[in-house]
């Protein structure tokens, strides 16, 4: 594998783990700070580093700036990571207690029309663990349906099922027969008066 250098493919990946190692350890919440104020100031710190980190500004300061705020304040980083560990543990728990239900009819029923089959947490995210302490969210609840089931009403080969098949599907792309005949009309009266 050849890795090319500077500008290369590689950019995004290095600032992805720069920005997931600064939020490990810069994990302080609005609840640390007295006003939004100080929040929104400590929050823009924290940007200020990480970009010029990804643009190799003064890295040397940076880096010794970071190991000084891990020093001083390696309690609050590991406490913020185990209430973190936490949440994400009861959010996984909570969508482990909570399966969607789901009936074959009414899942047939609900993709046919465009609304949800199921009553409950269908759409919403879940944790899903990734190495490094961040988590990324997950969906779930109904598997996606495949098209043309069992309840498709447009199933079979004769005829008319081809015509409303293609009427259907121009709709879909936003095209209807008024529209070219509208076309026609306004290039045929369009080609009168050159």
């Amino acid at each position: 594998m050849v890795v090319v250098s500077g500008g290369g493919g590689n950019a995004w990946a290095k600032e992805m783990t720069i920005r997931r190692r600064i939020a490990s350890i810069f994990n302080k919440t609005q609840e640390h700070f007295p006003t939004l104020k100080d929040y929104n100031d400590y929050l823009e710190e924290v940007e200020d580093m990480t970009f010029n980190l990804i643009e190799g500004i003064d890295v040397e300061a940076i880096e010794a700036k970071i190991a000084r705020y891990q020093k001083e304040n390696a309690e609050q980083i590991f406490l913020s990571r185990a209430k973190r560990a936490e949440d994400l543990a009861a959010a996984l728990k909570a969508s482990r207690m909570n399966p969607v239900k789901t009936d074959a009819d009414d899942t047939a029923a609900g993709s046919l029309q465009g609304i949800s089959g199921g009553a409950g947490v269908q759409g919403q995210y879940a944790p899903a663990a990734v190495p490094g302490g961040l988590a990324q969210p997950r969906p779930t609840g109904m598997a996606p349906q495949p098209i043309g089931g069992r309840s498709d009403p447009l199933q079979g080969d004769d005829e008319e099922t081809r015509r409303l098949r293609a009427e259907r599907a121009a709709r879909a792309g936003g095209w209807t027969i008024e529209l070219s005949k509208r076309r026609a009309m306004e290039e045929a009266f369009s080609a009168i008066f050159l």
